[in-house]
């Protein structure tokens, strides 16, 4: 099990998405005991607070996109604080805020694998693609956007973070329990290569098998990234998101799917997003989040031989 100390970081913004509430993910699931739920599994953790940037002007898109320059300058930010936690040894654990933050979370990653020698795989556990472009989306929201910009399509002031464009290749990445697509997404995912294992995959092979396939080649030199959107999940066990998906995994599901990148050993760092208290009940999703993320640090029925 990889006990390296686990930095929090909280981005309390909803700047990339039309819909506010976001910007409470880091209180919501520091209500829901995250910080206690990893120490319990034997991992130093610390919370560092917030970072902060500007403020939600809640305009309309310009030119394609809805407030850029204050989605360039949180993904600036965060990828300082992320990055400086990797240099120190430490488990960046991302806690959002809209997923447009993945820009500059992935965007750390990418760099210190590069400068380190590493090889880099990044699970994006979403209802969405978030492969979008101005040119195929009306709505301007940046939070559909993140993959496309990490891999180099969108904006210079979002595909150069952390000083490579693109960011990361299609090949480091793996999309998983996709359910939304918009037109024009789904040819520029195909033209582009993404490997995208959608809800119909998951329905015919399991979860156990979507998994095997999405890590197959993680090896002890491969830093694997999460990056989980909280509408992954079923909105039956999951409502706290503002852009809900039917048919999204089950409680069961979601639980192997951690299991199974913990049992990895590789888990590098982390992100989870998307999560709205302005739309959850009772804070259960945040409590969710939580029982899933304690599952990523250890937390099994049973003792198994491969467990250290």
């Amino acid at each position: 099990m990889n006990m390296r100390p686990v930095s929090i970081i909280g981005v309390p913004t909803d700047i990339g998405a039309s819909a506010i509430g976001a910007r409470m993910g880091p209180e919501a699931l520091r209500v829901a005991g995250i910080v206690e739920a990893i120490a319990r599994y034997g991992c130093p953790v610390s919370d560092w607070g917030n970072v902060t940037g500007p403020l939600n002007p809640q305009r309309g898109p310009v030119d394609g996109f809805r407030h850029l320059d204050e989605v360039a300058a949180w993904n600036r930010t965060l990828h300082d604080a992320i990055f400086a936690e990797l240099e120190k040894g430490s488990l960046p654990l991302m806690v959002g805020g809209d997923h447009c933050l993945a820009i500059g979370s992935i965007s750390a990653v990418a760099r210190h694998c590069r400068e380190r020698g590493h090889k880099l795989r990044i699970l994006w556990l979403d209802a969405h693609a978030d492969f979008n472009t101005s040119a195929i989306t009306p709505s301007g929201n940046i939070h559909g956007m993140p993959v496309a910009c990490l891999c180099g399509h969108g904006p210079a002031e979002l595909t150069g973070i952390g000083g490579r464009t693109p960011v990361i290749s299609p090949a480091d990445i793996r999309l998983i329990g996709i359910r939304s697509v918009d037109e024009g997404e789904k040819r520029f995912l195909l033209e582009q290569g993404v490997e995208v294992f959608d809800m119909r995959y998951i329905d015919e092979v399991g979860m156990r098998r979507t998994l095997e396939m999405a890590l197959d080649g993680v090896d002890e030199d491969t830093h694997l990234h999460v990056s989980l959107d909280v509408d992954f999940l079923d909105p039956e066990i999951a409502p706290g998101v503002g852009t809900t998906v039917r048919g999204g995994p089950t409680y069961r599901e979601a639980q192997l799917c951690m299991e199974m990148i913990a049992d990895t050993g590789r888990l590098g760092s982390l992100d989870i997003m998307e999560l709205n208290p302005a739309l959850d009940h009772r804070n259960m999703t945040a409590e969710l989040a939580v029982d899933l993320v304690e599952s990523l640090f250890g937390k099994s029925t049973l003792l198994r031989l491969y467990q250290s």
